[in-house]
């Protein structure tokens, strides 16, 4: 998605080798005609899998999620980090470590929106090393839905999370994939482009 390429170019910014903060848009501050559009491109690429729900895990992936949703027209489910008390103890889980906040989380969607009868799109911000689509499949698996894929907004390739989840057979379909990335640059898999110049 060549609007995703340009926005990263002009406002993400490179930490280091392999952190791109992208709060412009995405993950702090949200641009929603945008996340609509790439929503929208997202659900695109699945509306002929017949997804019954959209699956993501709480806080950033929730809105293009929505967005998604909103073009499917299907319920949006999100997996709570942190069990609250008001959610019933009648889970499924799965373990997830997270890399930008170096915690062992344990996510979680209550029983009742996850049916074997759904066909589930995951849908999240990034894939890097792969831990929290893992994590969303479990609970994908544990329900006894079917898979449609995972619509993930921008994919590191070079930390190759995504590998191992494609060679089991899972479709992921990735809007923006970089190959690899320094301060001030950042090279799409498709094409070359640089931060900042």
């Amino acid at each position: 998605m060549k609007e995703l390429q340009d926005r990263i170019v002009a406002d993400g910014q490179v930490i280091g080798n392999n952190i791109l903060k992208v709060d412009a848009f995405l993950n702090h501050q949200i641009d929603p005609e945008f996340i609509l559009r790439i929503g929208g491109e997202l659900a695109t690429r699945f509306k002929q899998e017949g997804v019954t729900k959209v699956l993501t895990v709480e806080a950033s992936g929730i809105a293009v999620a929505m967005a998604a949703a909103l073009v499917l027209k299907v319920p949006v489910v999100f997996a709570k980090k942190k069990q609250a008390l008001t959610q019933e103890g009648d889970v499924y889980s799965a373990p997830v470590f997270s890399y930008t906040r170096k915690e062992h989380l344990e996510i979680s969607v209550a029983r009742c929106f996850l049916c074997p009868t759904d066909v589930v799109l995951i849908i999240d911000d990034f894939l890097a090393h792969g831990e929290a689509l893992n994590g969303l499949i479990a609970l994908v698996e544990q329900a006894g839905a079917k898979l449609a894929g995972a619509g993930i907004v921008i994919e590191k390739q070079f930390q190759h999370g995504g590998d191992p989840i494609r060679q089991r057979g899972v479709r992921i379909e990735s809007l923006a994939a970089i190959e690899r990335m320094q301060p001030g640059e950042v090279i799409f898999a498709s094409d070359e482009n640089e931060l900042g110049k």
